[in-house]
C-alpha cells in the first residue's frame, strides 16, 4: 500500500485505475476501503485514490504534535493532493469526509476541479445528536476507548450511536473488526482519534458554508433522502449555497451510498466527471427533484 510523508506524518492510501484523479474521503472510525465497491468500477475509466484518514481506524500514528482540528484535517488532505502532484482533482466525500472536502473546498481550492459531496456532517450537524457525548468524553483521559468499548461487539454495532444508521444493507463486519482493532490496538491511533474528536463543532463548518458561496467550480450534491443522520434538506442548503452544484437524491439509501447503491453512486460520479470539464461552471445546472 502506497504511502506519503507529510509534514504531519505518513498518510497511507489506495491508488487504482488511469485517468482523471477522483480522490475520496471516508467517515469517523472508518478507513478508505469503505469506498471499494465504487471505486472497483470507477477504476475502469479513472485514477481513483482514496487515503487512510487519521479518524481512528488508520494503522500509524501520525507526529504528536500534528494538527487534527477540522481545519488541520483538511490541511493534510490538500497537502496530499499537491504531494501527489495533483491537478484538477474531484474531490469526494462522505459522513465526515464531507466536512473535511466542505474545508479542502472552502480555504484549499486551488487544486480542486470539482467537488462531489455525499451524506455527511454540514452546517451546525457536526456531530450528529447521536454521536454527541462523544466530544467531552474525547476530553477526558481514557474515557472515548472506554465509551466505544461496546464497538467490538458485533451484535452491538446497529445501534443508532454505533453503525447502525449508515447502511440500509448488511453492516461489513470485517471491514469493522479491522478498523476497531486498528483503534484499540494502538495508542497513538486513540490519541489522533481523541484530537479529531474534541474538535468537533459547527462553528469550523458554518464558516466553510459561507465560504462555499465562493467556491465556483463544478459542484454535484448527492444526499440519500431517507438517510437519518444527515437530512437531505442540508444537501439541498449546499445546492443552494455553491453557484455551479446540481442535486441528486440517492433512494432506497442511508448514508453510505457507495454501499445501498454502489452502482448509483458511480454512474452519478462518472457521468458529472464526463460531463463537466474540470474547473468549469457547467452551461446546464439542473437541480434533480425525481424521489
Amino acid at each position: 500500500m502506497p504511502q506519503l510523508t507529510l509534514d504531519q506524518g505518513t498518510v497511507h492510501y489506495r491508488d487504482t485505475g488511469e485517468g482523471e484523479p477522483v480522490l475520496l474521503l471516508h467517515g469517523y472510525l472508518m478507513d478508505g476501503r469503505l469506498w471499494d465497491p465504487v471505486t472497483d468500477r470507477l477504476a475502469r475509466d479513472f485514477r481513483c485514490i482514496v487515503p487512510d484518514l487519521p479518524l481512528g481506524s488508520h494503522r500509524n500514528p501520525l507526529n504528536p504534535d500534528a494538527d487534527l482540528s477540522l481545519p488541520g484535517i483538511a490541511r493534510l488532505v490538500a497537502d496530499l493532493i499537491a504531494g501527489l502532484g495533483l491537478r484538477q482533482v474531484t474531490l469526494v466525500g462522505n459522513d465526515f469526509g464531507t466536512a473535511v472536502a466542505q474545508i479542502v473546498a472552502a480555504r484549499h481550492p486551488e487544486r480542486i476541479g470539482r467537488l462531489v459531496l455525499t451524506g455527511g456532517e454540514c452546517f451546525d450537524n457536526c456531530p450528529p445528536a447521536w454521536f454527541r457525548a462523544l466530544v467531552p468524553a474525547a476530553r477526558v483521559p481514557g474515557l472515548l476507548t472506554l465509551a466505544l468499548q461496546f464497538l467490538r461487539l458485533r451484535a452491538s454495532r446497529r445501534l443508532p450511536c454505533a453503525y447502525g444508521l449508515l447502511t440500509k444493507g448488511a453492516l461489513p463486519h470485517d471491514l469493522i473488526d479491522d478498523w476497531t482493532g486498528a483503534f484499540f490496538g494502538d495508542p497513538g491511533v486513540r490519541r489522533d482519534c481523541a484530537k479529531v474528536t474534541r474538535g468537533f463543532g459547527p462553528a469550523v463548518l458554518l464558516d466553510a458554508a459561507n465560504g462555499l458561496a465562493s467556491f465556483d467550480r463544478p459542484a454535484l450534491i448527492a444526499f440519500a433522502r431517507e438517510d437519518r443522520l444527515f437530512p437531505f434538506a442540508h444537501g439541498e442548503r449546499l445546492a443552494a449555497i455553491l453557484p455551479a452544484a446540481r442535486l441528486e437524491p440517492v433512494p432506497d439509501s442511508r448514508t453510505w451510498v457507495m454501499r445501498d447503491q454502489p452502482d448509483l453512486t458511480t454512474r452519478l460520479i462518472a457521468d458529472f466527471i464526463r460531463s463537466t470539464p474540470a474547473g468549469e461552471a457547467p452551461t446546464d445546472i439542473t437541480t434533480a427533484t425525481a424521489t
